[in-house]
């Protein structure tokens, strides 16, 4: 897909919390930036705060969160909720790993974007990323 900003899109990808395993997210931050992104990595033990404030003051388009430390149901939540108290309505929450898909449905209810498991192909990521922010972030 081709970008139809006429910019590259921002992304911050981040571990959040103890989760120390972070090829996955050094991968998808690599696939991003080759597709056209501006990434910004954080890189491991992340808080909910850190994130978005991260985010906030490098004016992203989406943040995208690895994990597969199990407490995807803690951690989205508390962005979600940081996103919203900083008026963040119009950026994206996605990211991936090891997450059931009923937790996706749930997550995905309380706002949270397309998520991805292991084994996705970039390209799709880095499609839907462009798609909905050229769809919500026009400008």
């Amino acid at each position: 897909m081709v970008n139809p900003l006429n910019r590259p899109v921002r992304v911050l990808v981040a571990k959040v919390g103890l989760d120390g395993h972070d090829r996955g997210a050094k991968v998808i931050a690599a696939a991003l930036r080759d597709a056209g992104m501006e990434v910004i990595y954080t890189g491991l033990r992340q808080t909910p705060e850190m994130v978005v404030n991260a985010a906030l003051q490098e004016d992203v388009d989406a943040i995208g969160i690895s994990i597969l430390s199990g407490a995807h149901m803690t951690v989205f939540p508390k962005i979600i909720a940081q996103m919203k108290e900083k008026g963040m309505n119009d950026v994206l929450l996605t990211g991936g790993g090891i997450i059931p898909d009923a937790d996706m449905e749930t997550l995905q209810e309380m706002g949270v974007g397309k998520l991805f498991p292991p084994g996705t192909n970039t390209k799709d990521i880095s499609e839907y990323i462009t798609g909905w922010v050229a769809s919500h972030r026009n400008f």
